[in-house]
């Protein structure tokens, strides 16, 4: 889900000093029945609200001060959204939790079946840099709300953050949640330890170690990782109301956000008109020059920044099909790269991998069809735009492609609704959470089956087997009618 880098190293050559003793004290907090109670798991979801509220200016100037996010933005995207998960998750978790009823067969009548949502244990939460307050505390809501006690590790790339959640969660959430701050030897040494379940944001190469360290305990995972979410744009479509949102999803965090358009297919014909709109959208949204502009972002570090301008002057510079359309400028001091529209041919660096920044290449393709191939040929996304208001069009894309999520007419926005899982599929990821899919992720499901001794309607099917059990045996078990040959 970012383009967070961790390099997993041997913890022998590190310092663990705490972290194992942080892991034992979740455990006992979980193992002394404290979390279980309804009443516990939304006390502590209240206190997270309250912490966010009350410290909403701390959370907003660190946030400011890691990735240059106004603070309305920082509302938005993280402190409000937040809130707003906490407050659905409040108001329907005793209706979530109950017991799910399921049919019974025949021959099993009378009784009871449920199944039985029960915590797993103690959650680890590993989270990244671009959105670092909302990806850490948005599955801790979940893992909370469903009985569990949570180990979190912000990211070190955004120290800010960092700092402030770990100055506030133990004041509010001691004994529910514990923070580890530091680097890749605090996160190896984490995944050393035994967990219940383990939940990382972030790219697939880490993704991948930390599966594989999961697998040492037989932990289960979400990983919640990145991806080339694309758009498709056509003619049919209002250019200048699809130009402000593909730019307003494109640019929000300057690009560095997991779900942010990648990349735009369409037409010779779209891709003029969508170009023609685009650097307009731009200006509506950030005026003349973003550089000054409160309202737009900064790359998250040096390293993030040399990457991106890299990228970018690479294409532009060698690559004979790629052409600006605007932007373009940069500035290493304030790690500022300009929102940057550029057309490029399908076998530009820029579309080798997910780009993560304010850059967004056009790729033209013969049509919808091509589209959908294009697509299918690459790595399934964490999501994907369709502009287009051709219903045919529309239903082939839900039909013939796969990815975490399908968008029509607006980029991004599926994050803000409760009752959405959020997910990706393939390299993009695997599991979901948000709202009661929060509660699924992070419990186990316990399949209860009630049947009183007596009257023991069960003996018909003990041994020994006669011709009229044999009749009723088949009768009851079997389905009652032939499935239809050929």
């Amino acid at each position: 889900m970012s383009a967070q880098h961790l390099d997993i190293q041997d913890p022998t050559t590190m310092s663990t000093n705490g972290i194992a003793a942080t892991v034992a004290a979740a455990r006992a907090v979980f193992n002394s029945g404290a979390s279980k109670p309804l009443a516990w798991r939304l006390d502590r979801l209240k206190d997270m609200n309250r912490m966010l509220l009350e410290h909403r200016d701390d959370f907003a100037a660190a946030l400011a001060a890691d990735l240059g996010k106004h603070p309305t933005e920082a509302w938005l995207t993280e402190i409000g959204f937040l809130t707003q998960e906490i407050t659905h998750t409040v108001a329907n978790l005793a209706q979530w939790l109950k017991p799910r009823k399921s049919a019974l067969p025949l021959a099993l009548q009378p009784a009871r079946a449920t199944t039985v949502l029960e915590p797993l244990g103690v959650v680890l939460v590993i989270a990244p840099w671009n959105y670092p307050i909302q990806l850490l505390l948005a599955p801790v809501i979940g893992a909370l709300a469903a009985g569990n006690t949570v180990v979190a590790k912000p990211s070190e790339l955004a120290p800010a953050s960092s700092a402030a959640l770990a100055r506030w969660i133990p004041e509010y959430l001691a004994g529910a949640v514990s923070i580890v701050e530091g680097g890749v030897p605090e996160t190896t040494a984490l995944l050393e330890e035994r967990f219940d379940h383990i939940f990382y944001t972030g790219n697939g190469r880490v993704g991948r170690i930390v599966m594989a360290a999961a697998a040492k305990h037989l932990t289960p995972v979400t990983l919640e990782l990145g991806g080339k979410s694309p758009v498709y744009i056509d003619e049919t479509v209002d250019m200048i109301a699809a130009a402000r949102r593909i730019a307003w999803g494109k640019f929000m965090n300057a690009g560095q956000t997991c779900v942010a358009p990648d990349y735009v297919l369409g037409t010779d014909a779209a891709l003029a008109k969508l170009a023609k709109e685009l650097p307009l959208a731009i200006e509506d949204l950030y005026g003349q020059d973003p550089a000054q502009s409160p309202a737009y972002g900064r790359i998250i570090n040096d390293d993030a920044f040399g990457r991106l301008a890299g990228l970018l002057a690479a294409d532009l510079e060698h690559d004979a099909g790629s052409s600006l359309v605007s932007g373009g400028g940069s500035d290493a001091g304030t790690r500022y790269i300009e929102p940057t529209v550029l057309h490029v041919d399908a076998q530009a660096q820029l579309m080798e991998g997910e780009i993560f920044g304010p850059v967004l290449p056009l790729v033209t393709v013969d049509s919808a069809a091509a589209a959908i191939d294009f697509i299918n040929g690459r790595d399934k996304p964490l999501a994907l735009y369709v502009f287009s208001e051709d219903q045919g069009v529309r239903g082939a894309f839900t039909e013939q492609t796969s990815s975490g999520a399908l968008n029509f007419g607006v980029p991004v926005a599926h994050l803000s609704v409760p009752g959405l899982p959020f997910g990706g599929v393939g390299e993009s990821g695997m599991g979901r959470y948000h709202g009661e899919h929060s509660i699924d992720a992070f419990s186990h499901h316990k399949a209860v089956l009630d049947k009183s001794l007596a009257p023991d309607t069960l003996s018909f099917i003990y041994p020994p087997f006669g011709r009229v059990k044999n009749q009723l045996i088949r009768r009851i078990v079997a389905p009652a009618k032939k499935f239809r040959q050929g």
